[in-house]
């Protein structure tokens, strides 16, 4: 038997520029935080489960191994959190390690997309797969190739972002697959507020990197708060009625920037304060979703083999 675990992440900013075609034309980048909510596979060999989630069947099909799979979260479903990536992670890792395979994590995070893409027709980015494989803080650039820079955070980093972001699931549902079509269609139609919007969320987002390397929670705030206007202009349908209620309310609380997470519509909310400030924001905020406990993953997907009970 076989368990793996994968974490989600938090996207500080360039989410959109790793989706296809923006990257291989323009350059995408994106840097986010993998954070311990973990999706978990327990993976069983065995004969065949016609009854598995379509994730699982098209992992077994690709890998042409049969066995039982189960699958735990840790995290609300539909959170903008990237969860369905990081039980795709932990999915292909398990078989991996049934099959005697080492790949890299690279490899990994490319196996999940393609899952996605090629199998399930779900056309999306790879930042999500990224940070469920490697763990930490990222800095990910998108082009014809991808180049992972792993960033590092002292103690007290970690620390300024842990203590200083609050986390918020507003508890609505994501965006539909209509609007994410309408944003990709914009941009390919060089639609100009689309693509400066893309442009400018990659530049951010490379600042938001530099921002982490220095441990400089304040700019990084103020960085993911200019990020949140250019994400909101790709769509209407980005933001909802109930996450500028919580953007009010955390601002008048003394909230210093925030964005919603994932491609946005629902999910979850990301808000940065001082350490004094966290509080009176949780307070409140708490009326406009469930505010979620969270620290830094400093490891990506995990594998482990486990002997059956007797």
């Amino acid at each position: 038997m076989f368990v793996a675990s994968a974490p989600s992440r938090l996207d500080f900013g360039g989410g959109w520029t790793d989706v296809p075609p923006y990257p291989e034309e323009r350059g995408g980048f994106v840097c986010n935080l993998a954070i311990e909510r973990r999706a978990r596979v327990t993976l069983r060999p065995t004969v065949a489960d016609p009854h598995h989630l379509p994730l699982v069947a098209a992992a077994l099909r690709r890998a042409d191994y049969a066995g039982q799979v189960t699958i735990a979260s840790d995290f609300p479903i539909g959170a903008g959190l990237g969860g369905s990536s990081a039980a795709g992670v932990a999915v292909v890792a398990a078989i991996a390690a049934a099959q005697e395979q080492r790949p890299d994590p690279a490899e990994i995070a490319e196996r999940s997309r393609a899952l996605e893409v090629e199998e399930m027709g779900i056309a999306g980015g790879r930042q999500d797969h990224y940070a469920a494989a490697f763990g930490g803080a990222l800095g990910l650039t998108f082009g014809d190739t991808v180049l992972v820079e792993r960033i590092p955070l002292s103690a007290a980093a970690r620390n300024a972002l842990e203590t200083r972001i609050t986390l918020v699931y507003t508890g609505e549902s994501r965006l539909s697959g209509d609007t994410i079509t309408a944003v990709l269609d914009a941009y390919r139609d060089r639609t100009p507020r689309v693509v400066e919007a893309l442009d400018r969320m990659a530049v951010l987002a490379r600042g938001m990197r530099s921002a982490l390397h220095a441990a400089d929670v304040t700019t990084l705030a103020a960085l993911v708060d200019e990020h949140w206007i250019h994400q909101r202009a790709l769509h209407p349908r980005i933001t909802t009625a109930r996450i500028d209620a919580l953007e009010r309310a955390g601002r008048a609380a003394g909230a210093q920037g925030l964005k919603a997470l994932g491609a946005s519509g629902g999910g979850c909310v990301m808000l940065f304060s001082t350490a004094h400030d966290v509080p009176r924001v949780i307070e409140a905020v708490s009326p406009f979703g469930e505010i979620l406990p969270w620290r830094i993953a400093t490891t990506g997907v995990e594998v482990s083999r486990l002997s059956p009970a007797p």
